[in-house]
């Protein structure tokens, strides 16, 4: 029953981290274009500033969706006989 537990833990360190990694790689490359869109085309800007919020919010809600899962994991212990 301990390794099970020690595996569980494991898991949603794993599911975090890695959340965490590529929700922020992701956004650090989708903040880059949007710098390099709006220094091509400053009249697009406006436009194109809402479309990369709307789309770091959905970034950020798979990531909270992630530790969501993890939290599950952890504090239900949905795998206990």
């Amino acid at each position: 029953m301990e390794n099970i537990l020690g595996l569980v833990a494991l898991a949603c360190g794993l599911i975090v981290g890695l959340g965490a990694l590529g929700a922020s790689i992701g956004i650090a490359l989708m903040g880059g274009k949007y710098l390099e869109a709006s220094a091509r085309q400053p009249e697009l800007m406006n436009e194109l500033q809402t479309k990369m919020f709307i789309l770091a919010g959905l970034i950020d809600a798979a990531f909270l969706i992630g530790v969501a899962i993890a939290l599950l994991f952890a504090f239900a212990k949905p795998f206990s006989i």
